[in-house]
């Protein structure tokens, strides 16, 4: 599927609202739908207005984050437009990619997690009885 690559770049405290601009975008990435996004959590990095953010050991508000999305042509125009309506202060690059799933997990196998003290097996429920 062809689409675009939306990475929106903020920092740890930054707010939008009542939220954190990382929480909001997550709130409208889930209310539109849109399946998939990453947060990555960045060490250091200069930012648009040319001021150095960096996560400190005592002090990870001026954390910079990245917000990534594989999103529609469609998807990405609803929330950008979004974005620009509530007039959020945040930078990103769209860029156009090819997006897919190359395989999926067999539906009869049993979804694997990770606990405390090791991986272990959670067998779907059987929807036969």
């Amino acid at each position: 599927m062809n689409g675009y690559q939306l990475t929106f770049y903020t920092e740890k405290n930054r707010k939008h609202g009542h939220h954190t601009v990382c929480e909001w975008l997550l709130l409208q990435v889930r209310a539109l739908g849109i399946h998939g996004a990453t947060v990555i959590n960045c060490a250091e990095g200069i930012g648009h207005a040319g001021a150095h953010h960096a996560a400190h050991m005592l002090k990870l508000t001026d954390q910079p984050l990245q917000i990534i999305l594989a999103v529609t042509e469609e998807e990405a125009e609803r929330l950008l437009e979004i974005v620009r309506a509530e007039r959020v202060h945040v930078f990103y690059v769209r860029s156009p990619v090819e997006f897919g799933i190359i395989a999926d997990d067999p539906p009869d196998k049993p979804s694997r997690h990770a606990t405390l003290f090791g991986r272990s097996s959670r067998q779907p429920p059987d929807p036969h009885g």
